[in-house]
């Protein structure tokens, strides 16, 4: 009875080292179920953003006011006929260098 006994405690300290310290092991697993979440985490972010891109063009290809916006404010168009003021900050009469 004590050799069996012994086995049996044997076998089971050889399972539980490699679960604890073997390929594959709990470590193991807990490293890919945190790197798992992360990558979820980033495709998340990125399906947004997707949405949003997708938004954007979408509207573009339907509607002209969103050409004309990207144009004025990026491209600084402006329409015939239509007048443009810049407006500048005044300064406060503060100088930096003094």
């Amino acid at each position: 009875m004590r050799l069996f006994t012994a086995i049996l405690l044997i076998l089971l300290v050889l399972l539980q080292h490699r679960l604890w310290f073997g390929k594959n092991s709990v470590p193991d697993y807990l490293v890919l179920k945190e790197s798992v979440t992360r990558q979820q985490n980033a495709n998340e972010a990125l399906k947004q953003r997707n949405k949003l891109l997708f938004a954007d063009t979408d509207d573009l290809k339907l509607g002209l006011e969103a050409i004309e916006e990207r144009a004025r404010n990026e491209l600084g168009m402006i329409k015939e006929n239509e007048t443009f003021f810049r407006l500048i900050p005044k300064n406060n009469g503060q100088s930096e260098n003094n």
